[in-house]
């Protein structure tokens, strides 16, 4: 187990760097559509949280949805107990406040590698930061109190905390970042949300999860084996309320560094069925989606309400 384990890193250590020269300039902020007319959004009476017009599958999978956003960069000692980010924000309050999202990469990588999650989350209707770890070589737990410092920071200091619920937060994480984001939400269960993407972790005992989970894994994963990573985490994780397991087809662990449709429909159903309380998207996730080009295999409890 420790060679596997000792291994894993190693394979995770050269693939980060082989991939830097492709990704470590931050993107640009992309110049977002115009906000929904009034007249298009419909909001439940009994559900004070939804935001947005009624979810399509062309609008899931959009790269950009409703919601026109900012980009605003943190600078590192803006808060305590994380280094430094960029925050994602919609500009329309006029439907209420947003749940928040903090994000964290994984193992020897640059916030750039995850930064596509802040724009492609927040113009769904949520306040979203991607987090530069302290170090590039933290483990799984400093990286869930980074996630957890950052949140803290995001909702109770940051200059758009006023566009947040504060009772509405969640966390995800690619790799070391998702096995953190475990680690974080074993922490804190008053989180409504949480994703762990190919998570890596040497701790498979989480006893304290009371938070919908959603835990994205790869087929093609020789740094995170599925196996024995990211399925055996679900299977341990037996108090969280719903739980799902997701995983990919022909992706390898660096899937998750850049842009893809499939994981961005996933969190985004999950985000808006857990963190806004939103029915209209449990249509993505129950019934359980079916095998396909994009996913090879698919467990959950199937979050009824």
């Amino acid at each position: 187990m420790h060679r596997n384990l000792a291994r894993s890193v190693r394979l995770l250590s050269v693939a980060s760097v082989l991939a830097a020269g492709a990704a470590l300039a931050p993107p640009a902020s992309a110049a977002a559509p115009a906000r929904p007319a009034a007249a298009a959004v419909q909001r439940a009476a009994d559900n004070p949280y939804q935001r947005g017009p009624a979810p399509t599958e062309a609008s899931i999978t959009a790269e950009k949805g409703p919601f026109a956003i900012e980009t605003i960069p943190v600078p590192a000692g803006s808060g305590t107990g994380f280094n430094k980010g960029t925050v994602y924000a919609p500009t329309d309050t006029s439907q209420g406040t947003f749940g928040a999202i903090v994000v964290s990469p994984g193992f020897v990588s640059p916030e750039a590698w995850i930064s596509w999650y802040g724009p492609r989350l927040a113009s769904q209707g949520f306040v979203v930061m991607t987090l530069e770890t302290n170090s590039l070589v933290d483990v799984p737990a400093s990286r869930g109190d980074q996630l957890l410092a950052a949140l803290d920071w995001l909702t109770g200091k940051s200059g758009v905390k006023n566009r947040i619920d504060t009772s509405r937060t969640a966390v995800m994480g690619h790799s070391m970042g998702g096995g953190g984001t475990l680690e974080a939400a074993n922490k804190r269960p008053s989180l409504k949300a949480d994703i762990p993407l190919a998570p890596w972790d040497t701790n498979y005992s989480f006893p304290n999860i009371r938070t919908p989970t959603l835990i994205m894994g790869a087929d093609n994963d020789f740094i995170a084996p599925a196996s024995s990573m990211a399925e055996s985490y679900y299977n341990n994780v037996r108090t969280a309320p719903e739980k799902a397991y997701l995983l990919l087809r022909n992706a390898g662990h660096m899937t998750f560094t850049s842009p893809n449709t499939t994981i961005a429909k996933y969190s985004i159903a999950w985000m808006k069925r857990f963190v806004d309380n939103d029915t209209r998207y449990d249509q993505f996730l129950c019934p359980a989606p079916k095998p396909d080009a994009g996913i090879a295999k698919y467990l959950d409890t199937c979050p009824n309400g």
